[in-house]
C-alpha cells in the first residue's frame, strides 16, 4: 500500500524526489503519511480535495484487499 501511495504521488508532484511515505501500523489501522515539498502540496491534494480524496479511495480498496484499514495523512 506504500508503493501504491508513493507511485501515485510521484507521478503527480513537479519534485518527485521530495516525495516521503511512512506507513505505521497502529493496532490493526495502517496509518500512511505522505510528505511532498511545499510546492507540489497544491497539486497531490488536488481541486476541492480531490485528488486526495481519490488517493484514499484506492488505498481503501488496497486495503480491503488484505483485510485491514488504512488511512492517509497528507503532511
Amino acid at each position: 500500500m506504500k508503493d501504491l501511495v508513493e507511485y501515485i504521488a510521484r507521478s503527480i508532484a513537479t519534485h518527485p524526489d521530495d516525495v516521503k511515505v511512512t506507513e505505521e501500523d497502529d493496532g490493526g489501522q495502517i496509518v500512511l503519511r505522505l510528505e511532498v515539498s511545499p510546492e507540489d502540496k497544491g497539486k497531490v491534494i488536488g481541486r476541492q480535495g480531490r485528488v486526495a480524496q481519490s488517493m484514499r479511495t484506492l488505498l481503501r480498496v488496497a486495503a480491503v484487499k488484505r483485510g485491514a484499514r488504512a488511512v492517509l495523512e497528507i503532511v
